[in-house]
This record gives structure tokens, sequence and C-alpha cells, in this order.
């Protein structure tokens, strides 16, 4: 691969990672969403608006960690994966949570964007990964959790009209 066709790799990795195209960004998945919503459930459904947060954050710091550190342990799945409650265990539990994966979001694309990460070669530490698969694994599972939350979201009125 030409060094052009690496840099317009990251570049549109960058623009994936961001919600571009036809993908709903995390701003817009979490906007205006009311504190009494964060932990209902909708009839039928598994997951509460903090389930989805806390499972997409706790996921995304893993790939990233996965990505950058030889050393990083997952946590067991799939429990390791996932909150215990349904609803955030205090009203700062929210915000927390959402500057967590806000920040391994931002780092991820740091690590993409960076001209000395090697997109290709399998990581040492993987059995075959490489930051590609790795990036594409954060956008790919973010973008269908983000789909998810608006039907929860939906489901409970907390959406807005027309959007």
């Amino acid at each position: 691969m030409t060094p052009d066709h690496t840099t317009a790799l990251r570049e549109h990795l960058l623009y994936l990672l961001r919600g571009g195209g036809a993908h709903l960004d995390f701003e817009a998945a979490i906007a205006n969403l009311p504190a009494e919503v964060r932990g209902a459930k909708v009839p039928g459904l598994p997951h509460t608006p903090w389930r989805l947060l806390e499972h997409m954050r706790i996921a995304q710091w893993d790939i990233l960690e996965f990505s950058r550190n030889p050393r990083h342990v997952s946590p067991p799945f799939p429990e390791g994966y996932w909150p215990v409650g349904d609803g955030p265990p205090d009203l700062a539990a929210w915000d927390r949570s959402v500057a967590a994966f806000r920040a391994d979001l931002g780092a991820m694309r740091d690590l993409v964007a960076d001209p000395a990460t090697d997109l290709f070669t399998p990581l040492a530490h993987g059995q075959g990964q490489t930051v590609l698969r790795e990036a594409l694994l954060v956008a790919d599972h973010n973008a269908y959790h983000f789909g998810q939350l608006v039907v929860v979201r939906r489901l409970l009125g907390a959406w807005p009209e027309g959007a």
C-alpha cells in the first residue's frame, strides 16, 4: 500500500469513528436524554439506556487498551462487559460514563491518526488482530449499539419527534 493510500485509509477510518456517512454519532445518540429514563426498561427489551451506554464504554475501552497495551487483560466475557444494574448508581455516573466514552473514542481516533501507528501489522500480543481491525470493530460495535439506543429511546418516548 502506498503512503497516499494509507493516508486515505486513515481519513476514512476517522470519518467512520466520528459517525460519518450514514452512521449516527455518539453525541446525537445521547443528546438530551432525561435522567429519569436512563435506567428505564421497555417491556420485551433487555437493555436500558444506562446498560447500553456502559456496555459501549466498557467494550470500547477494552478494544482501545488491547490495541495499545500488550499487558492489558480484558474483562471476563460476557459479564465483564455489562453493568450490574439497570440504572446509573448515582446522578454523576451517567456523566462519568459519557466522559470516559468520549475520551476513549478520542484516544482511538488519535491512535488511528498517528502516522507512526502501523494499521496493518498484526499486534504481537494478539492472534492476528491489527489496529485497522480494532478501529473497524470499535466503529461497527458503536454503530450497532447507537442504533439500539435510539430504538430504546423511541420506545421510551425520549427521542425527538421527526428525528
